[in-house]
């Protein structure tokens, strides 16, 4: 009863004979892999080819039941077709499942020349990202990394280098390497040292892009770990200080992590800065719009618009070009602005990785943790009882809007994370755009290229 959903937009080229058509669709599916409804996964499929809107007559209907129209096939004016001519109606972007995008990603970086088990560690993490709601650090990123890889901002197959070391402290390098990696290998080595002494500092020095710093206290805490992080991002210009318009520092995070037992653990992952610098790209790129004081103007008017950050560039496609006269601003005022000089204090100057500013040749983290064990603390056995008592307390508070609970850090990551795992990650069109073309300048042939709903 319902009308035949259009999911192709029309673009340019002459339209095939549909006896060919035919033929092409009968190769599609005669090397398609076997999947639970032919008809949707045929029909998401044709647009590899250049498929537009035109009515042949009669509908598909998949084995749900959801009645497709059929389409004509219409081949480009020349070869290879662009995938960016061909979108969902609509605006609605990809629905994709995660572990078809990590594959996806994985592919993309084995053909950017990392291992197969460094590409899979970084689809895991930027995956994540997107799972707990911080696609700001998921996989719009993918061509800003590899993008970072062919200019040499970033290194494959990188492990640390060990500066000094102590039982409980060592200084290390990251070689540039991709901070997915030398993220795993740095906060391990601060796990077994405060496991084996009860306390550890780990001061990383030039590492790639570590991500979401709330994987690394979820790493922490599973080994049964309070957890401490400063970041800053030497060669990143993005937040104004308090009362200054002027770029001089990046988002800045600050993670702690806190194990609380058999219940969930704090996570605390937030950024000194209104917003991170991926939120203001999804922004940019359709996804959830800025609160409208998010950035302030070269004059110094608050706004919430992605320009004063990125100019007239194209984000998703101009990497690390930010020709706004505008900027981030702090989070919190001056409390924000000060705890954000203070990572780059700690993460930059101390750790011996450099604070911000515009005479660094890279973009490269510096990431100042502490570990802490409590059973090394914990001499009367009272913290587990006394913090599950106290979170119980604290998210026991009248709602100030009736039927929305109180949450406590950690929360809202857990309830996206299941919900998108069982539903899977939606992606604004340009972002999705912006992968597959990355994709396929690394050699990524369309038929690896996941389809929706896959």
């Amino acid at each position: 009863s319902m009308a035949p959903i259009p999911i192709l937009r029309v673009t340019v080229g002459r339209v095939l004979p549909f006896v060919i058509c035919q033929r092409l669709v009968t190769s599609i599916v005669r090397f398609m892999k076997p999947v639970k409804d032919r008809a949707t996964w045929l029909i998401s499929r044709l647009d590899h080819y250049g498929c537009c809107e035109g009515k042949i007559g009669g509908t598909i209907t998949s084995r749900s039941g959801t009645k497709f129209s059929c389409f004509q096939l219409q081949a480009p004016e020349h070869l290879p077709i662009n995938r960016s001519f061909v979108k969902p109606l609509g605006g609605i972007g990809m629905l994709i499942k995660v572990a078809s995008l990590c594959g996806f990603v994985t592919q993309i970086f084995i053909n950017a020349g990392c291992s197969s088990e460094e590409s899979e560690r970084i689809a895991r993490h930027l995956a994540s990202a997107n799972l707990t709601g911080h696609d700001s650090h998921g996989v719009i990123r993918v061509p800003r990394y590899v993008s970072w890889l062919k200019s040499g901002n970033l290194c494959a197959g990188q492990s640390l280098t060990v500066i000094t070391e102590t039982d409980v402290l060592a200084v290390v390098d990251g070689n540039r390497g991709f901070g997915q990696s030398i993220g795993e290998q740095a906060v391990q080595l601060g796990i077994d040292k405060s496991l084996n002494t009860g306390i550890s500092i780990i001061a990383l020095r030039h590492s790639g892009h570590l991500g979401r710093i709330g994987d690394w206290a979820e790493m922490a805490v599973e080994a049964g770990l309070i957890s401490i992080h400063f970041v800053n991002v030497a060669g990143s210009l993005l937040v104004a200080p308090f009362g200054g318009v002027s770029r001089r520092m990046s988002t800045n995070p600050v993670t702690i992590g806190v194990p609380i037992g058999k219940s969930e653990p704090l996570i605390l992952d937030f950024a000194t800065s209104r917003v991170a610098e991926g939120k203001v790209l999804v922004a940019a790129t359709g996804g959830k719009p800025l609160p409208p004081d998010s950035l302030i103007t070269g004059d110094g008017q608050p706004t919430g618009d992605p320009k004063a950050l990125y100019g007239d560039a194209d984000p998703a496609r101009t990497n690390d070009i930010r020709s706004g006269n505008g900027a981030i601003r702090a989070m919190g005022e001056h409390k924000g602005s000060g705890l954000a000089l203070i990572c780059e204090m700690l993460a930059g100057a101390l750790t011996g990785g450099g604070c911000a500013g515009p005479d660094k040749p890279y973009i490269l983290n510096g990431m100042l943790s502490i570990y802490i064990n409590p059973n090394h603390l914990d001499i009367d056995r009272s913290f587990l009882q006394e913090a599950q008592d106290y979170i119980k307390f604290f998210k026991d508070s009248k709602p100030a809007e009736p039927g929305i609970d109180v949450l406590v850090p950690g929360d809202l990551e857990r309830k996206r994370r299941a919900d998108r795992t069982e539903n899977g990650i939606q992606l604004p069109d340009d972002v999705w755009s912006a992968i597959v073309d990355t994709a396929r300048e690394v050699g990524v042939v369309d038929f690896d290229i996941p389809t929706s709903n896959q």
